[in-house]
């Protein structure tokens, strides 16, 4: 790869991580909020030197062919860093697919925290829980309160490993997507939506166990599911943002 080829590829890698993190959401596929930032700066950084390159590069050109013998350069990379182009071009043209199914059925389920004391539930019906919080409340609480609640949780769909039934999910960036694990609470009493679906669930806790024990199951005996669009904040175990 001669210079000409690296200066443009460090020039199309920074317009690819502004264009993503300044004018799309795309980014937060991949990494957090909190790291836009970072991507912006990086961005920036890169942009300027790859035109600081471009521009030394113009005024050095004529020198370029006075110190090698013809046929004997070897001042360039390898060819296979050619393909350094490409996640270059896919941050400019293409986005990946986000993190989906195929990964939440892969991957660590994320440890539920240990929580000593619980405030008493509002009032409001279907009360709007996020996965963590429901799994807590069913494991945890020595109160019962979640018992006959009717609570509606939102995530995606999720098939189960033996192809009998799913899991509503939710898959949490630490960081970014490398250290992804997910949340799931088991659906009964619907068929399942196509993988990746997200939906928003109403419904109540699936007797099974000791409620309020580690022996209690996750689950939820649905009542209704309504089709939504993937919220803003999908790799976090949020109640939904949705785009304004």
């Amino acid at each position: 790869m001669r210079r000409p080829a690296q200066t443009l590829l460090l020039t199309l890698t920074g317009l690819g991580l502004l264009r993503t993190a300044l004018f799309t959401d795309t980014y937060l596929r991949y990494v957090k909020s909190g790291l836009r930032p970072p991507l912006i700066a990086s961005g920036v950084v890169l942009l300027l030197l790859g035109l600081a390159a471009a521009a030394a590069q113009g005024g050095q050109e004529h020198t370029a062919h006075e110190d090698h013998a013809p046929g004997h350069d070897h001042s360039g990379a390898p060819r296979i860093a050619w393909l350094l182009f490409l996640p270059a071009i896919s941050l400019l043209c293409y986005a990946p697919p986000a993190l989906g199914a195929y990964t939440a059925a892969r991957s660590n389920s994320k440890p539920v925290a240990v929580q000593r004391g619980f405030a008493p539930l509002p009032a409001t019906s279907p009360l709007p829980l996020t996965l963590t919080d429901f799994t807590k409340r069913v494991q945890q609480d020595p109160s019962r309160a979640v018992r006959s609640r009717l609570v509606q949780l939102t995530g995606f769909v999720t098939p189960a490993e033996d192809g009998d039934g799913w899991y509503l999910t939710r898959i949490v960036f630490t960081c970014c997507a490398a250290d992804s694990q997910t949340v799931k609470i088991r659906v009964y009493g619907t068929e399942a939506r196509p993988a990746n679906t997200w939906l928003a669930v109403t419904g109540t806790w699936h007797p099974h166990g000791t409620l309020g024990t580690r022996t209690a199951q996750a689950a939820l005996d649905a009542r209704d599911t309504r089709p939504m669009a993937q919220p803003v904040n999908a790799y976090t175990d949020d109640l939904p943002l949705m785009p304004s």
